[in-house]
């Protein structure tokens, strides 16, 4: 019986600094919803596998988990987002001196095959701009394109951030990081017109969001998927909102946009990431190189 209390005992304080160690990513590193959550799955699972006795876990235990991952077939991406929630949890719980010696410190995550990313060229885009959209899905498909926002950063666009005298927002990315974006003129052109048929509909709608649904309630990140896949459709192609996030910054370097100016367009916190895009542009002019000289 001793045993058993002192089990869940372990189990309450496992929970207890899980839940401060969320907290404290939300509040201090500003991480969105959707990053916490699969955080927190992350940790709930390792603590399913392992158990929930922190001070006995060693090593080895970090080694068993990520074999079982591998021969459960979990994907490389997937293993190294679950080892960095909890290698990062590890961390707080020895800054907030939970723990006297980090267990988590030395283990590592498998490497990732280098694999670029889909890219449309300005042709596809073009076709799906002029597809038969309503004024919210261009407005959407246009802006996503046409600024290479994230798609968190999307629909959590408010009203107020939007200046359409400058043609310029105001993104708020990861980490509560802020910038500022052009806007092309085309692209605000398909706002404002959204924006009239808004007001022109009069339902109950909030002022704050920039876009809402049909229904007057904001945007979701599904309710973007479900366009963008239905336009990658219409096109052949199986795509999703950061393949228009892609396909901008990859437009901008074939044009000769300067490499530290697309990674502040992008909001990247490090120029290594925004390096990915020069090799996405070489293999591009290659492509079309050789399908000129084939002919």
């Amino acid at each position: 019986m001793q045993n058993s209390v002192e089990s869940r005992n372990i189990a309450q304080l496992t929970l207890q600094y899980m839940s401060e160690y969320i907290n404290y990513l939300e509040v201090e590193k500003g991480l969105c919803q959707n990053t916490l959550t699969a955080y927190e799955c992350d940790l709930r699972h390792f603590f399913d596998f392992i158990g929930t006795d922190i001070e006995k876990i060693v090593r080895k235990d970090f080694s068993l988990y990520i074999k079982y991952l591998a021969k459960n077939e979990i994907t490389p991406s997937t293993i190294i987002r679950k080892i960095a929630s909890i290698k990062g949890f590890f961390k707080y719980l020895c800054f907030k001196r939970y723990l006297g010696k980090n267990p988590a410190i030395s283990i590592y995550a498998p490497k990732l095959p280098k694999k670029l990313p889909r890219v449309l060229s300005v042709n596809e885009i073009d076709k799906i701009l002029k597809n038969d959209l309503d004024t919210l899905e261009l407005a959407i498909v246009d802006l996503l394109y046409s600024a290479g926002i994230r798609v968190s950063e999307l629909v959590n666009l408010k009203y107020k951030n939007l200046d359409i005298k400058k043609k310029v927002i105001r993104i708020f990315g990861k980490g509560s990081k802020e910038r500022i974006v052009p806007v092309n003129k085309k692209c605000i052109v398909s706002i404002e017109k959204y924006l009239k048929e808004r007001k022109i509909a009069a339902l109950k709608y909030d002022e704050e969001n920039l876009f809402l649904k049909p229904d007057g309630k904001k945007i979701t990140r599904q309710f973007v998927f479900k366009i963008i896949k239905k336009q990658g459709k219409n096109i052949g192609k199986k795509i999703s909102p950061h393949t228009m996030r892609h396909s901008f910054a990859t437009h901008l370097l074939e044009n000769g946009a300067d490499l530290r100016v697309v990674q502040e367009l992008l909001g990247h916190s490090s120029i290594v990431t925004t390096q990915l895009y020069t090799h996405i542009s070489k293999k591009t002019l290659r492509e079309v190189y050789f399908k000129i000289n084939n002919k």
